[in-house]
């Protein structure tokens, strides 16, 4: 675990390390990795294989996924819940994750492809509250994605999202 600077020592930084980590003692705002619990890492692999993503494993445990500037991981729940040092009671842990597209069409298009591949559709594509357009699916592990259209962000080429 890194250590985190002291107040002291954030002048010694540009000798030392990557100031770009840093900036005046406060994190980023950026997330680099988000790892999804799975109960089947290679049932788990399959399911986003379909999906048309590219993964890589150093070792059939864990399975990473370059996904635009930052990484999902496919682990063992179980294993994850311990490394985070919390305890698994099984349920819906509060995330959703959203896969931003350029039309309404698109989220139809790609919870079609998800179906497909195994997911459950919760919420079908339609129009929302926000004025855009979304739907739901969830992956075999119990992961919900949404995907929707915002019109009120910019979907870039890269398929990064900007908020204004």
């Amino acid at each position: 675990m890194p250590k985190w600077p002291s107040a002291s020592t954030v002048e010694e930084f540009p000798r030392r390390c990557d100031t770009s980590v840093w900036e005046a003692n406060r994190v980023r705002q950026r997330v680099s990795l988000i790892t999804l619990g799975v109960h089947d890492v290679g049932r788990a692999r399959q399911f986003y294989d379909s999906l048309g993503w590219s993964g890589e494993s150093p070792d059939e445990e864990v399975v990473f996924f370059q996904a635009g500037g930052l990484v999902v991981a496919l682990w063992s729940r179980e294993k994850l819940a311990k490394d985070a040092g919390v305890t698994d009671t099984g349920g819906w842990g509060g995330v959703a994750l959203a896969y931003n597209v350029a039309t309404p069409q698109d989220v139809d298009e790609v919870l079609a492809e998800a179906e497909a591949a195994g997911a459950t559709i919760a919420r079908p594509g339609a129009s929302t509250f926000w004025g855009g357009y979304s739907g739901v699916f969830i992956d075999p592990d119990g992961h919900p994605w949404e995907v929707a259209h915002n019109p009120g962000w910019r979907l870039n080429d890269d398929g990064s999202v900007s908020l204004h």
